[in-house]
Protein backbone atom coordinates (compact mmCIF):
# COMPACT_ATOMS: atom_id res chain seq x y z
CA UNK A 1 0.00 0.00 0.00
CA UNK A 2 2.65 2.07 0.79
CA UNK A 3 4.61 1.82 -2.62
CA UNK A 4 1.31 2.69 -4.44
CA UNK A 5 0.41 5.75 -2.65
CA UNK A 6 4.31 6.83 -3.11
CA UNK A 7 3.65 5.96 -7.07
CA UNK A 8 0.49 7.60 -7.16
CA UNK A 9 1.85 10.61 -5.54
CA UNK A 10 4.66 10.34 -8.58
CA UNK A 11 2.51 10.75 -10.62
CA UNK A 12 0.40 13.50 -9.16
CA UNK A 13 3.59 15.44 -9.51
CA UNK A 14 4.38 14.84 -13.00
CA UNK A 15 0.75 15.47 -13.79
CA UNK A 16 0.29 18.83 -11.70
CA UNK A 17 3.33 20.45 -13.17
CA UNK A 18 2.38 19.44 -17.02
CA UNK A 19 -0.93 20.61 -16.43
CA UNK A 20 0.72 23.49 -14.87
CA UNK A 21 2.58 24.60 -18.35
CA UNK A 22 -0.98 24.08 -20.08
CA UNK A 23 -2.85 26.39 -17.51
CA UNK A 24 0.24 29.04 -17.80
CA UNK A 25 0.42 29.15 -21.61
CA UNK A 26 -3.40 29.08 -21.83
CA UNK A 27 -4.30 31.86 -19.74
CA UNK A 28 -1.26 34.36 -19.05
CA UNK A 29 0.87 33.28 -22.29
CA UNK A 30 0.48 35.98 -24.45
CA UNK A 31 3.44 37.52 -25.53
CA UNK A 32 1.63 41.11 -24.80
CA UNK A 33 2.95 40.42 -21.19
CA UNK A 34 5.58 38.93 -18.92
CA UNK A 35 4.89 35.80 -17.02
CA UNK A 36 6.79 36.23 -14.39
CA UNK A 37 4.94 37.80 -11.70
CA UNK A 38 1.71 35.71 -12.58
CA UNK A 39 3.60 32.37 -12.34
CA UNK A 40 5.08 33.59 -8.67
CA UNK A 41 0.94 34.65 -8.10
CA UNK A 42 0.77 30.69 -8.24
CA UNK A 43 3.86 29.82 -6.83
CA UNK A 44 2.51 31.51 -3.49
CA UNK A 45 -1.12 30.71 -3.58
CA UNK A 46 -0.02 27.03 -4.01
CA UNK A 47 2.23 27.41 -1.07
CA UNK A 48 -0.72 29.38 1.22
CA UNK A 49 -2.50 26.00 0.84
CA UNK A 50 -0.09 23.95 2.49
CA UNK A 51 0.09 26.30 5.29
CA UNK A 52 -3.36 26.64 5.77
CA UNK A 53 -3.34 22.72 5.48
CA UNK A 54 -0.90 22.52 8.54
CA UNK A 55 -2.66 24.81 10.52
CA UNK A 56 -5.99 22.72 10.52
CA UNK A 57 -3.50 19.75 10.83
CA UNK A 58 -2.29 21.65 14.32
CA UNK A 59 -5.99 22.52 15.80
CA UNK A 60 -7.92 19.60 14.72
CA UNK A 61 -8.64 16.71 17.42
CA UNK A 62 -11.00 14.52 15.73
CA UNK A 63 -9.39 10.99 14.48
CA UNK A 64 -11.28 11.69 10.81
CA UNK A 65 -9.89 14.98 10.22
CA UNK A 66 -6.97 14.31 11.29
CA UNK A 67 -6.49 11.55 9.03
CA UNK A 68 -7.91 13.94 6.48
CA UNK A 69 -5.49 16.95 7.09
CA UNK A 70 -2.49 14.68 7.26
CA UNK A 71 -3.64 12.75 3.61
CA UNK A 72 -4.04 16.52 2.43
CA UNK A 73 -0.61 17.86 3.30
CA UNK A 74 0.96 15.19 1.57
CA UNK A 75 -0.83 15.94 -1.37
CA UNK A 76 -0.04 19.61 -1.15
CA UNK A 77 3.38 19.32 -0.47
CA UNK A 78 3.78 17.36 -4.09
CA UNK A 79 1.88 20.12 -5.35
CA UNK A 80 3.92 22.71 -4.13
CA UNK A 81 6.94 20.67 -5.55
CA UNK A 82 5.51 20.37 -8.70
CA UNK A 83 4.56 24.26 -8.84
CA UNK A 84 8.23 25.12 -7.56
CA UNK A 85 9.75 22.78 -10.20
CA UNK A 86 7.15 24.78 -13.28
CA UNK A 87 7.94 28.14 -11.96
CA UNK A 88 12.24 27.24 -12.20
CA UNK A 89 12.03 25.74 -15.32
CA UNK A 90 9.93 28.40 -16.92
CA UNK A 91 12.36 31.33 -15.09
CA UNK A 92 15.42 29.63 -15.99
CA UNK A 93 14.99 26.72 -19.04
CA UNK A 94 11.92 26.85 -20.92
CA UNK A 95 8.51 28.81 -21.43
CA UNK A 96 5.03 28.54 -23.25
CA UNK A 97 3.82 31.96 -25.28
CA UNK A 98 0.94 32.24 -27.19
CA UNK A 99 1.26 34.84 -30.49
CA UNK A 100 -0.66 37.60 -30.32
CA UNK A 101 -0.41 39.18 -33.69
CA UNK A 102 0.43 38.84 -37.57
CA UNK A 103 4.14 40.50 -37.71
CA UNK A 104 5.77 36.91 -38.24
CA UNK A 105 3.09 36.01 -40.59
CA UNK A 106 3.76 33.24 -42.35
CA UNK A 107 6.54 31.93 -39.86
CA UNK A 108 3.80 32.67 -37.38
CA UNK A 109 0.61 32.93 -36.98
CA UNK A 110 -1.66 34.49 -34.38
CA UNK A 111 -2.94 32.11 -32.00
CA UNK A 112 0.48 29.41 -32.22
CA UNK A 113 1.84 28.15 -29.08
CA UNK A 114 5.30 27.92 -29.14
CA UNK A 115 7.94 27.07 -26.65
CA UNK A 116 11.02 29.67 -25.89
CA UNK A 117 14.35 28.46 -24.87
CA UNK A 118 15.32 31.04 -22.19
CA UNK A 119 18.35 28.95 -21.28
CA UNK A 120 20.68 29.68 -24.45
CA UNK A 121 21.33 33.04 -24.53
CA UNK A 122 21.97 33.11 -20.76
CA UNK A 123 19.30 32.80 -18.50
CA UNK A 124 18.16 35.57 -16.74
CA UNK A 125 18.22 36.45 -13.05
CA UNK A 126 13.75 36.38 -12.66
CA UNK A 127 12.70 40.25 -12.35
CA UNK A 128 15.93 41.50 -13.49
CA UNK A 129 17.69 42.14 -17.12
CA UNK A 130 21.02 40.38 -15.21
CA UNK A 131 22.23 37.23 -17.03
CA UNK A 132 23.65 34.64 -15.05
CA UNK A 133 25.77 32.81 -18.02
CA UNK A 134 25.93 32.92 -21.92
CA UNK A 135 26.26 29.68 -23.70
CA UNK A 136 25.74 30.90 -26.90
CA UNK A 137 26.02 33.96 -28.80
CA UNK A 138 22.69 35.55 -30.80
CA UNK A 139 22.71 34.25 -34.78
CA UNK A 140 21.48 35.99 -37.72
CA UNK A 141 18.31 34.81 -38.55
CA UNK A 142 17.29 33.70 -35.07
CA UNK A 143 13.81 34.06 -34.43
CA UNK A 144 14.13 35.99 -30.72
CA UNK A 145 11.53 36.88 -27.93
CA UNK A 146 12.53 39.87 -25.73
CA UNK A 147 11.16 42.90 -23.95
CA UNK A 148 10.19 45.47 -25.65
CA UNK A 149 12.39 48.77 -25.27
CA UNK A 150 10.95 51.79 -24.03
CA UNK A 151 10.43 53.62 -27.14
CA UNK A 152 8.09 50.53 -28.51
CA UNK A 153 5.76 50.93 -26.18
CA UNK A 154 2.86 53.92 -26.01
CA UNK A 155 3.16 56.65 -24.36
CA UNK A 156 0.11 55.12 -21.74
CA UNK A 157 2.05 52.29 -21.33
CA UNK A 158 4.93 53.84 -20.41
CA UNK A 159 3.63 56.06 -18.05
CA UNK A 160 1.14 53.38 -16.25
CA UNK A 161 4.74 50.89 -16.33
CA UNK A 162 3.40 48.21 -18.46
CA UNK A 163 6.03 46.00 -19.89
CA UNK A 164 5.40 43.81 -23.08
CA UNK A 165 7.34 40.72 -24.70
CA UNK A 166 7.92 41.09 -28.42
CA UNK A 167 9.17 38.12 -31.02
CA UNK A 168 10.83 39.44 -34.24
CA UNK A 169 13.89 37.84 -36.49
CA UNK A 170 17.37 39.14 -35.65
CA UNK A 171 18.62 40.69 -39.09
CA UNK A 172 21.68 42.53 -37.65
CA UNK A 173 24.22 41.89 -34.90
CA UNK A 174 26.35 44.80 -33.53
CA UNK A 175 28.46 46.80 -35.83
CA UNK A 176 26.64 45.45 -39.03
CA UNK A 177 25.13 48.20 -41.23
CA UNK A 178 21.57 47.55 -42.35
CA UNK A 179 19.44 49.17 -45.11
CA UNK A 180 16.22 48.89 -47.16
CA UNK A 181 15.78 50.09 -50.53
CA UNK A 182 12.81 49.78 -52.19
CA UNK A 183 11.55 46.58 -49.58
CA UNK A 184 15.19 44.98 -50.01
CA UNK A 185 17.35 44.17 -47.50
CA UNK A 186 20.74 45.28 -47.78
CA UNK A 187 23.78 44.19 -44.58
CA UNK A 188 27.11 45.52 -45.07
CA UNK A 189 26.25 47.37 -48.50
CA UNK A 190 25.41 43.48 -49.78
CA UNK A 191 21.82 42.92 -50.88
CA UNK A 192 20.66 40.16 -48.32
CA UNK A 193 19.25 36.41 -49.04
CA UNK A 194 16.15 37.42 -47.37
CA UNK A 195 14.35 34.49 -47.72
CA UNK A 196 11.82 35.28 -44.47
CA UNK A 197 10.73 38.54 -45.41
CA UNK A 198 7.50 38.59 -46.96
CA UNK A 199 5.25 41.08 -48.52
CA UNK A 200 1.67 41.94 -48.80
CA UNK A 201 1.24 45.35 -49.83
CA UNK A 202 2.66 46.13 -53.46
CA UNK A 203 3.12 49.53 -53.15
CA UNK A 204 6.32 51.00 -52.06
CA UNK A 205 6.73 54.25 -50.38
CA UNK A 206 9.78 56.30 -51.58
CA UNK A 207 12.33 57.41 -49.85
CA UNK A 208 12.25 60.78 -47.54
CA UNK A 209 15.20 62.84 -46.20
CA UNK A 210 14.15 63.01 -42.80
CA UNK A 211 17.75 65.18 -41.37
CA UNK A 212 20.55 66.57 -43.29
CA UNK A 213 23.10 64.22 -42.24
CA UNK A 214 23.70 60.67 -41.72
CA UNK A 215 24.67 60.98 -38.23
CA UNK A 216 21.59 62.79 -37.37
CA UNK A 217 19.68 59.99 -38.75
CA UNK A 218 21.67 57.53 -36.44
CA UNK A 219 21.41 59.29 -33.67
CA UNK A 220 17.71 59.68 -33.71
CA UNK A 221 17.19 56.07 -34.79
CA UNK A 222 19.27 54.91 -31.58
CA UNK A 223 17.25 57.12 -29.65
CA UNK A 224 13.88 55.34 -31.08
CA UNK A 225 12.49 58.77 -32.63
CA UNK A 226 11.76 57.28 -35.37
CA UNK A 227 8.54 55.68 -33.27
CA UNK A 228 6.51 59.30 -33.83
CA UNK A 229 7.24 59.31 -37.81
CA UNK A 230 4.61 58.48 -39.72
CA UNK A 231 5.32 54.46 -41.34
CA UNK A 232 5.21 55.41 -44.69
CA UNK A 233 8.22 57.51 -44.55
CA UNK A 234 10.58 55.10 -43.47
CA UNK A 235 9.02 51.26 -44.04
CA UNK A 236 10.58 50.98 -47.25
CA UNK A 237 12.94 52.58 -47.36
CA UNK A 238 14.86 52.65 -44.36
CA UNK A 239 18.96 53.44 -43.34
CA UNK A 240 21.55 53.10 -43.71
CA UNK A 241 22.30 52.65 -39.62
CA UNK A 242 25.24 50.95 -38.06
CA UNK A 243 23.85 48.42 -35.04
CA UNK A 244 25.66 49.35 -31.80
CA UNK A 245 27.71 47.71 -29.84
CA UNK A 246 25.34 44.97 -27.54
CA UNK A 247 22.55 45.95 -29.93
CA UNK A 248 20.69 43.65 -32.72
CA UNK A 249 18.09 45.08 -35.45
CA UNK A 250 15.02 43.16 -35.67
CA UNK A 251 12.12 42.74 -38.10
CA UNK A 252 9.02 40.78 -38.61
CA UNK A 253 9.27 38.33 -41.18
CA UNK A 254 5.64 40.34 -42.50
CA UNK A 255 7.29 43.53 -43.28
CA UNK A 256 4.92 45.38 -44.72
CA UNK A 257 3.22 44.82 -40.95
CA UNK A 258 5.63 45.00 -38.46
CA UNK A 259 6.68 47.33 -36.12
CA UNK A 260 10.14 46.90 -35.25
CA UNK A 261 13.82 48.21 -35.14
CA UNK A 262 12.75 50.20 -37.93
CA UNK A 263 10.79 52.41 -35.77
CA UNK A 264 11.99 52.07 -32.31
CA UNK A 265 15.28 51.36 -32.67
CA UNK A 266 18.01 49.01 -31.64
CA UNK A 267 17.51 46.16 -29.45
CA UNK A 268 19.60 46.26 -26.45
CA UNK A 269 20.81 42.78 -25.37
CA UNK A 270 20.41 42.37 -22.04
CA UNK A 271 16.55 42.81 -23.51
CA UNK A 272 16.71 39.64 -24.84
CA UNK A 273 14.71 36.83 -23.03
CA UNK A 274 14.98 33.93 -25.12
CA UNK A 275 15.12 31.97 -28.66
CA UNK A 276 11.71 30.70 -30.09
CA UNK A 277 12.14 26.71 -30.43
CA UNK A 278 9.30 24.82 -31.28
CA UNK A 279 5.48 25.56 -32.10
CA UNK A 280 3.33 22.90 -30.36
CA UNK A 281 0.10 23.62 -31.05
CA UNK A 282 -2.12 23.75 -33.32
CA UNK A 283 -1.19 20.06 -33.70
CA UNK A 284 -1.15 20.46 -37.19
CA UNK A 285 1.82 23.03 -37.60
CA UNK A 286 4.02 21.56 -35.12
CA UNK A 287 7.42 22.30 -36.35
CA UNK A 288 10.96 23.38 -35.08
CA UNK A 289 11.30 26.84 -35.53
CA UNK A 290 13.50 28.37 -37.94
Amino acid sequence: MENKNKALKFIFWVVTTLALGVIFYKFFGDLEQPMEWKILTVFITFSICAFLYRVLRKKSTEDQLTRWTDEAIEWSDTGVSAVSLAFVIMAFVLQAFKIPSGSMIPTLLVGDHLFVNKFIYGPQVPFTLKRIKKFKEVQRYDVVVFLCPPAGLSESDRRDGIKKDFIKRCIGLPGDTIEIKDKALYINGQKADDAHGTFNQPAIYPRVALFKTKEEYQAQWEKGEFAHVQTELIRDNFGPVKVPEKHFFVLGDNRDGSYDSRFWGPLPEEYLKGRAWLLYWPLNRIKLIR
